[in-house]
């Protein structure tokens, strides 16, 4: 309330409306074609993928989705790897263990990586991953950037000459910092050279599909994405459909304010799980600012989940009601709209919009 105070309301007031989404325009033919040409496997024909983050705040989705998608393709050989020894700690949610330390997979494979998966960090400066990712790059790798992961990447100075994209809340600064490379609206996937990169979190999903097409082919890619649920998975996007608005403001706000309305729930884990629908629902749950997914299991243990992955509990039970309905027998994306429903029954459509558009996901906004 102090901010409206002192001057908030009027910052309010001039921010824009909710926009209309005008539609995202197709993507041409060649443009796609020319993307799948140039993702595919640079080295081996069973190439080597390697998923890099940072031990202290890697975003969720950004590390778990590219994993899980991946692994379940069986395509590549997929492995997590952390800037340091011990778990790496996600955003907003969830702790992983990874396979190995980047030195670790420095020894075992001096030739490199076919493929490195830069996902958002908190620290998109860090040293050990920047140099990580650029010796990656010179060793013949195709770099991708995942979500705000193009901030990583750019502050590398591979995106330098390229077109890019990244998360719209980001968009300006990335600009403005990185003048050498030039911002490509209306895609959710941007392909240049041996550089790519995505719009928000929610992207993962399709530019995973779009790698699985250059490494196996499109029926290979058709059955990844009906197991996820996905009708489509192509490069259009209506960036205008993402803009700091003032709803969007006025509902982070309120919720975030409401502090003695903020909830807990409690989210079941087990051995097999489908990751990719844990990933989207814990992440989306904690990010209404009025709420966070908890996960529980009978162990303390890091539990395997279906693509390898392993995942820590915060809790070896959970003895309040107040429980997500557990993901079992749901398609990652039907998980994703059924959560986000939810939200919008417990929370109001706005806060459902919210999550939505941190998301960067077109299907609530």
């Amino acid at each position: 309330m102090a901010l409206l105070a002192a001057g908030g309301g009027a910052w309010i007031a001039s921010l824009p409306p909710a926009p209309t989404p005008k539609g995202a325009p197709p993507v041409p033919t060649e443009e796609t074609e020319a993307a799948l040409i140039r993702l595919k496997p640079p080295k081996r024909p069973r190439p080597l993928i390697a998923i890099i983050g940072i031990n202290e705040g890697t975003e969720t989705n950004d590390y778990l989705m590219p994993f899980g998608i991946l692994s379940r393709a069986g395509i590549g050989d997929v492995v997590a790897l952390a800037t340091a020894p011990g778990p790496v700690t996600l955003f907003p949610v969830l702790k992983a263990a990874p396979d190995a330390t980047i030195a670790q997979f420095d020894t075992s494979h001096p030739d490199g990586a076919d493929y490195v998966i830069v996902p958002a960090m908190q620290r998109d400066d860090d040293a050990a991953a920047l140099a990580w990712i650029k010796s990656q790059a010179a060793k013949g790798a195709t770099v991708i950037g995942v979500c705000a992961g193009a901030k990583v990447v750019a502050n590398t100075g591979l995106l330098d000459g390229k077109r890019a994209t990244t998360h719209w809340y980001y968009l300006k600064g990335f600009r403005d910092n990185h003048p050498a490379l030039t911002y490509a609206p209306d895609r959710r996937l941007v392909v240049d050279d041996r550089v790519a990169t995505t719009t928000g979190i929610s992207a993962a999903m399709p530019a995973m599909l779009t790698l699985i097409q250059a490494i196996a082919g499109r029926e290979k890619a058709e059955s990844v994405a009906h197991d996820l649920g996905l009708a489509g998975w192509d490069a259009r996007h209506d960036s205008d459909a993402f803009i700091f608005n003032r709803q969007f403001a006025l509902t982070a706000m309120g919720n975030m304010l409401a502090f003695w309305k903020h909830e807990k729930f409690g989210l079941p884990i087990w051995p097999g799980m489908d990751d990719v629908a844990l990933a989207l629902v814990a992440d989306a749950w904690s990010r209404t600012y009025r709420s966070r997914a908890v996960t529980f299991s009978d162990t303390v243990e890091a539990v395997t989940m279906r693509s390898g992955m392993r995942i820590y509990p915060e809790a070896a039970d959970w003895r309040s009601e107040m429980q997500l309905p557990p993901l079992s027998d749901i398609k990652p994306a039907q998980a994703l709209d059924r959560a986000l429903a939810s939200i919008a029954d417990r929370y109001g459509a706005a806060t459902a919009s919210l999550v939505a558009m941190q998301l960067e996901y077109p299907r609530f906004t």
